[in-house]
């Protein structure tokens, strides 16, 4: 991670890291930290707990593990430095159009 980087909210590489492998056409992201004070994990500064909701044809072809275990690796880094949950949904946009 460079230093401009990390100058950035964590919600915001979040989706830098996303967006350029996914492609997502709807992603909300979530800050849920403030609902976890004091539990595990649980930072003051908050940016520890997060929801991601995605749409993306990078998913067709996935089950729901390999989508979760593909954000994952995407973000690696930032679980290395302080994301400590995030929870997914992970739809293709087949999946999204008929719920």
């Amino acid at each position: 991670m460079t230093e401009n980087e990390t100058q950035l909210s964590r919600a915001k590489r979040i989706e830098n890291a996303v967006r350029p492998h996914l492609a997502p056409i709807y992603f909300v992201l979530t800050d849920e930290s403030a609902k976890h004070a004091g539990h595990a994990g649980a930072q003051p500064g908050g940016e520890t707990h997060y929801k991601m909701v995605m749409v993306s044809p990078a998913f067709e072809g996935l089950t729901r593990v390999a989508r979760q275990r593909l954000v994952y690796q995407l973000l690696h880094e930032e679980f290395d430095t302080g994301l400590h949950a995030l929870s997914l949904d992970l739809k293709t946009p087949h999946e999204a159009g008929s719920a």
